[in-house]
């Protein structure tokens, strides 16, 4: 099968591998028929995760149709069309019980990370039963793509652990896939404002066709004095980091009214200075997260009655044989106005 291989910083091939196996009672082989390309994959590219080893088949987004089950797999069989979860859970150990996925004792994020993942025409899903979703029928399965990973992301890391409420104030640091996520998202629960922050003019028009409530182009304006002048000088009472770099976090650390939440989503590589001289007084929380897929069912429901759209965010269409011009097109979204890119990497259903 035609594959994309990770071979170190900066090195990326599309070759032949061997077609994966069940290896496991539990697995499921899927045929993979749209997946797409996450910024955890270009931060695998520029070193950040040295849990991914050379020679590893990135990707871990995706829906396909089921090749083949194990003997103890009983929600899914041959032929089922199923959304694939960037998060393994095996459903029984403690982590698991708590309703901690990314933390499963043999799970958690690992396709595209320490197994092969979803950049080729087939995958192995340790433990489907509980890391595949069945798509209900008439569902369009290039938007449901979004429910892999950044919309459960956005919504788990930025909008509950924000601890987004009726008539808060929020501010996205980023206005990428992974803020603009976080922005549908949000609207659940009906903040008063929502203030996305990014130094491309595009996205954040994009964010304003979103239901952004003001925007903020940080190359051209003093964010912290923006904050101040849209909140009445009281900052914001969640401020979501959407972006995985120091200045980022450090600025949402100074848009957080006392009492409010920083809520870290984006994957960071370096270190990052926590100003505690100055924050030790605010009140304030900062959490982090890993996306747990929790909510994958119920997301799937809003897409599926219409109440949100995530197809939306998908900008460009590449077929698998055009992987790499893809990974370029998606690394220069400044140029190339790229959110979500969708590959196809074979037939998929009719809705």
């Amino acid at each position: 099968m035609k594959a994309l291989v990770y071979h170190g910083p900066g090195q990326k091939s599309l070759e032949e591998r061997p077609k994966p196996r069940i290896s496991r009672a539990t697995d499921a082989v899927v045929r993979v028929t749209r997946t797409t390309i996450c910024g955890t994959d270009l931060h695998i590219l520029k070193g950040d995760v040295p849990s991914c080893e050379p020679g590893r088949i990135l990707g871990h987004e995706g829906v396909g149709i089921v090749e083949e089950v194990g003997d103890a797999v009983s929600s899914v069989r041959p032929g089922d069309h199923v959304l694939i979860s960037c998060i393994t859970s095996c459903a029984r150990c403690g982590y698991c019980r708590r309703g901690l996925y990314s933390h499963c004792a043999d799970g958690g994020w690992i396709l595209g990370n320490v197994i092969d993942g979803t950049q080729a025409e087939y995958v192995r899903i340790p433990h489907a039963d509980n890391s595949l979703h069945p798509i209900p029928a008439g569902v369009e399965e290039e938007a449901l793509v979004m429910l892999s990973d950044i919309l459960p992301t956005g919504y788990e890391c930025g909008v509950l652990n924000g601890k987004i409420m009726p008539g808060s104030s929020v501010a996205i640091v980023g206005a990428g896939p992974i803020g603009l996520a976080t922005l549908l998202t949000a609207q659940f629960f009906s903040p008063a404002h929502i203030i996305m922050i990014d130094l491309d003019d595009h996205r954040l028009a994009v964010a304003e066709r979103f239901g952004a409530t003001g925007v903020i182009n940080s190359g051209k304006e003093d964010v912290a004095d923006a904050i101040l002048r849209l909140t009445g000088a009281r900052g914001v009472d969640t401020a979501i980091e959407a972006v995985g770099v120091p200045a980022t976090f450090e600025l949402c650390t100074r848009l957080v009214a006392p009492g409010g939440v920083v809520a870290n989503v984006g994957v960071h590589g370096t270190k990052v200075d926590l100003h505690l001289e100055e924050l030790w007084s605010k009140n304030i929380t900062i959490t982090t997260r890993l996306v747990d897929t929790v909510s994958t069912p119920m997301l799937m429901k809003t897409v599926a009655s219409r109440k949100l759209d995530p197809g939306a965010l998908i900008t460009h269409h590449f077929d698998l044989d055009d992987i790499l011009d893809a990974y370029d097109t998606f690394s220069r979204a400044a140029q190339t106005e790229a959110l979500k890119v969708i590959i196809r990497a074979g037939q998929a259903l009719k809705p």
